[in-house]
């Protein structure tokens, strides 16, 4: 499965595996992984550090937001959500922010039901600091394949019925309002 990446996001790449430890061929993934949101082709070096720095050069955390949302409103039965992370700095200076794997978590619920964490199965965790310039934002992709998770890793037969999905994405200590979405 190809994600599609849109802002500049640094190449972030990581294997979530439910069980496995190696990809199917062809790049596609093997039963029971998913892979990592993903996104365009200039990579800084990666290095840890808190979510947002703040220190010194004007950087309020409080004006760094999260945004969830999906590609589409409804996915006919058999067609994938493309689930986004969107990051946006709305200071007047630029803030270093880590939007690295290690900070990222897709989570899918519906009611009180929690279908889906990209948290769950998650093999590699990376960080990966960027400059975002002040106004700016950086979105990440995740290709839900309607596959459900828990923690643990744990695997699951059951898949995700039709119904209405409720999508939240989180950042480090950021979480994002809802995004609504229909499964056929």
């Amino acid at each position: 499965m190809i994600a599609l990446a849109f802002g500049g996001f640094a190449a972030v790449y990581s294997v979530l595996n439910a069980g496995q430890s190696s990809q199917g061929s062809g790049g596609t993934p093997a039963p029971g992984q998913q892979t990592a949101p993903t996104a365009g082709p200039d990579a800084p070096t990666a290095s840890p550090s808190p979510s947002v720095t703040a220190e010194g050069n004007g950087c309020d955390q409080n004006l760094v937001t999260v945004t969830a949302g999906t590609d589409k409103p409804a996915y006919a039965a058999g067609e994938n959500p493309l689930l986004s992370l969107k990051v946006t700095n709305g200071n007047r200076v630029p803030c270093e922010i880590n939007i690295g794997t290690s900070q990222m978590e897709f989570l899918v619920t519906s009611g009180s039901d929690r279908i889906f964490s990209s948290a769950d199965c998650q093999a590699d965790k990376t960080d990966l600091v960027k400059t975002i310039a002040p106004g700016q934002s950086e979105t990440a992709n995740f290709p839900w394949d309607r596959r459900r998770s828990v923690q643990g890793c744990a695997g699951i037969e059951a898949k995700p019925a039709g119904g209405t999905y409720v999508f939240a994405a989180r950042l480090a200590n950021k979480t994002s309002p809802r995004a609504v979405f229909k499964l056929n």
